[in-house]
């Protein structure tokens, strides 16, 4: 597991709320979930990772499908999926609070979604690192948490609909790539490393693209950094 920007434990466990876990590492251990598509005409979608590595992307031809890495048998992650029967539900998280573990640990996710199904995506991370190409999913909302760590973001693509970006960082980077074809409007606030952005240019507090004011189909981003860079990058 990358952790790149994974500051010292001490840092981690205070500003991401981990603590220090004294279970030892084991054999290290693959698993496989997956949901067919069913009825649904929409899935929400809670991830919460208290340390580790996040790889999200589409190209499912299920509603879902996830595998699993890891080596300490008490992080088992929990796969919990739900259908009102308009709305699928899926949780995955990360059990226990005791994540603050370096060395030889591995803790991995790799989770893909359908491209079809509307997706409201939330996720939540401590410490670690997130690799989410969403350039293909059919996208309603996204939502992301993080404490310690590197965010790498893409949202190149032909979205049809609008939708909705929050990130809130802590310590860490955060690099979103943005698609030129649709409108682009981002609210960004950075902290000690400051924000650096390529085809945007500020309009009125907000930082927007050339297609933004006549763009049928636009994402509207919030994102906010504690210490740390916020990269936007619409190319």
């Amino acid at each position: 597991m990358a952790l790149k920007l994974l500051f010292p434990i001490a840092a981690a466990a205070l500003l991401a709320g981990c603590t220090f876990d004294s279970e030892p590492t084991g054999p290290t251990k693959h698993e496989s979930q997956s949901v067919d598509l069913d009825k649904s005409e929409m899935l929400r979608v809670n991830l919460k990772m208290g340390a580790g590595e996040l790889k999200v992307d589409g190209g499912s031809p299920k509603l879902v499908d996830a595998n699993f890495t890891y080596n300490i048998p008490s992080w088992k992650p929990e796969f919990r999926y739900t259908n009102t029967g308009v709305r699928g539900d899926l949780t995955i998280e990360q059990p226990g609070t005791s994540h603050g573990r370096t060395g030889n640990t591995e803790y991995t996710w790799e989770l893909r979604f359908n491209d079809n199904v509307p997706l409201d995506l939330s996720a939540h991370f401590g410490a670690g690192e997130a690799r989410m190409n969403l350039g293909t999913v059919s996208l309603r909302s996204v939502t992301v948490e993080m404490g310690v760590g590197e965010l790498r973001m893409d949202l190149r693509g032909k979205p049809t609909r609008d939708y909705n970006v929050t990130v809130h960082g802590g310590v860490g980077e955060a690099t979103i790539y943005l698609p030129q074809n649709v409108g682009v409007s981002a609210n960004a606030r950075g902290g000690i490393g400051g924000i650096t952005t390529r085809g945007l240019h500020k309009e009125g507090g907000a930082y927007v693209n050339d297609a933004y004011q006549t763009a049928h189909v636009k994402i509207n981003l919030d994102i906010s950094g504690g210490v740390g860079a916020i990269n936007l990058f619409a190319e």
